[in-house]
Parts: C-alpha cells; structure tokens; sequence
C-alpha cells in the first residue's frame, strides 16, 4: 500500500529527514514513533503530499506521490493533530462538506455521513453544533471526516490528544475494527500502550533517520538481554554513576538528574542486582524505589533515543 524509498527532506538547509525508508502492507497496522522533533510529523506530510520531497521516492498504492498527488490524495484519509472542523455547524453538516470536498455527491455524501455517524458512535449528536462537542466527541468527528471517502490507507497523528478516557477507548475500540474490516492505517501516538494495542509493525523516527523497525516481538528482542531496572534514588553523584556503568553485565544507563532516576539495561539482572546496591552503599545513595522490568516497547524507546516518547 505504502512504499517509502530513501526520503530526504531540509529546511533552511539542515537535513530533517535523513534518508528514511520503511513500506507498509495492505491492510496493516503500523506505528510510527518518534520523540519530538524527530521528523515523523514532516514524513507524514510528505506522504501525503502535503510537503514536497527533497530526494527518494514514495508511492502510494502505486502511485508516485510526487507524479501522481491528486491521485494519491483520493486514496488517503489523514487525522490530523489539531481538529479540523467548524464549529458553528453540525456533525452532519461538516462530514457533508468532507465528503464533498473528496468529490462525492450529495445522495452519496448523505448516505455515507448516516455510516460515519454510526461508526464513530455519534448519530444522536448529528444535528448538534461542533462547538457544544466535548474535546473526545470532536476527535471522533475528525476521524469521521477522514473516512467519508472510504479511504485505501488512514493516517492518524495522534488523534487521542487531550481527551477523556471513554473517548479514547472508542477511538481504539474505532480503529482496531477499522484495521480488521481491511483498511491500512498508519497510527502515530505519543501513548505506547496505543501503539501496542493497535500495529502489528512499528518503526520509530529519531533525529531524522528510522533507527528500528519491525514487529513488536522483533523489536524487544534487540535489547541487549532485554532487563532494564529501573531505580529512583536520593541524590544522583557522578561516582555513583559512574561505578554503575563500569559492571561488566550493564549495557548502558539514562539517568534523569530532575527525578533523580536511573535505567540501567543490563544482560543479567541476576549478576548485577548486589552490585548496584553495594554501589549504592559505597558512595552514601539512598535507594528509594528498585524495579526490574522485562523488555517492551518503552524500555527499547528509551535505549535507543535516550528518551521516553512523551519527552
């Protein structure tokens, strides 16, 4: 469905996107992840035409987004960060006015809004004004104006932004059976356990390049022995650190001078537990908080940016 070839793209000439590459399969989940400012807001707006590419190429169920843009544009829904409706019109007003801009009728463009509603759960709310919406019950409105044109491939950045529990949980419950009812989605989202949830495959973005990709399996297996443990202490010294990071069996360490914590991904957790403590003892560091996690998502994010997503 989507193919990215060797993208590169510079502003004010500094390189944003550094020559990322990654494809996604009809009918696939995939996450894209990135701390901010990685460059995965500028791919995404590269793949959907919306900003032009500098070298490489990308097409779109086989077609260049470059060449081909109004024909690429018909195949894609995008979700955007910020909501984009008016507010002074109705649920069913909007989505008609979407569904016209992709070039539908007005019978098809009814029809199709009836759907939608029902979709995103909000039928009841048609003839409300946007304006006296919730923050989730606008959220789920945007999604609903991406699929008026019952998109080939749906791209969503973060659309869980800033909203109550129930709403995210139906935007989930939304796109999970989107995905299994055929459409592609690429889903963005500074919420892990999202990502986890809804993609089968997940690249994430650092400092321009894609710096991992596969599935999440795959992924937690690249840790080196897969334990991080994670300690808060009562003050952080250089000794102490330092002590830390020359035990043979620790592979590397993020520490966060403001929370006063440390992770250190280790090998074994088993060969290491009692030396960190003694470490600790030796160098006067009241251990506050001592927790051994097994790999996931996170602890990879962590280790290969040296930042937890939300960061």
């Amino acid at each position: 469905m989507l193919v990215v070839e060797d993208i590169k793209k510079s502003f004010n000439h500094k390189e944003v996107v550094r020559g990322v590459s990654f494809q996604v399969n009809k009918g696939e989940a995939f996450g894209l992840l990135g701390p901010n400012g990685a460059g995965k807001s500028t791919t995404i707006s590269m793949i959907c035409g919306l900003l032009s590419y500098d070298a490489g190429e990308i097409t779109v169920g086989g077609s260049s987004v470059k060449k081909n843009t109004m024909d690429v544009k018909k195949k894609i829904g995008v979700v955007p960060q910020e909501i984009a409706l008016y507010p002074t019109m109705s649920a069913k007003d909007n989505l008609l006015f979407w569904g016209k801009m992709y070039g539908l009728s007005g019978s098809q463009a009814k029809k199709r809004a009836e759907e939608v509603l029902e979709y995103v759960g909000l039928s009841e709310r048609a003839k409300d004004k946007i304006e006296t919406f919730s923050g989730g019950m606008k959220r789920r409105i945007n999604i609903g104006a991406a699929l008026m044109h019952d998109p080939e491939l749906l791209i969503m950045d973060e659309p869980t932004v800033g909203i109550d529990p129930q709403s995210r949980n139906h935007i989930l419950e939304t796109v999970k059976k989107l995905n299994e009812n055929g459409m592609t989605v690429i889903y963005t989202s500074h919420y892990m356990e999202e990502v986890e949830y809804l993609c089968n495959r997940i690249g994430i973005v650092d400092q321009g390049k894609m710096i991992a990709l596969g599935t999440k399996s795959d992924l937690c297996n690249r840790l080196a022995g897969g334990t991080v443990i994670k300690m808060i202490v009562n003050h952080l010294n250089e000794e102490f650190v330092t002590c830390i990071k020359e035990m043979e069996h620790v592979e590397r360490i993020v520490t966060d001078t403001e929370a006063l914590s440390l992770d250190i991904f280790v090998s074994s957790h088993q060969l290491v537990v009692g030396e960190i403590m003694a470490c600790a003892v030796k160098h006067h560091v009241h251990v506050q908080s001592f927790e051994v996690k097994e790999p996931n998502l996170e602890s990879l994010f962590l280790s290969l940016t040296g930042r937890s997503l939300r960061d």
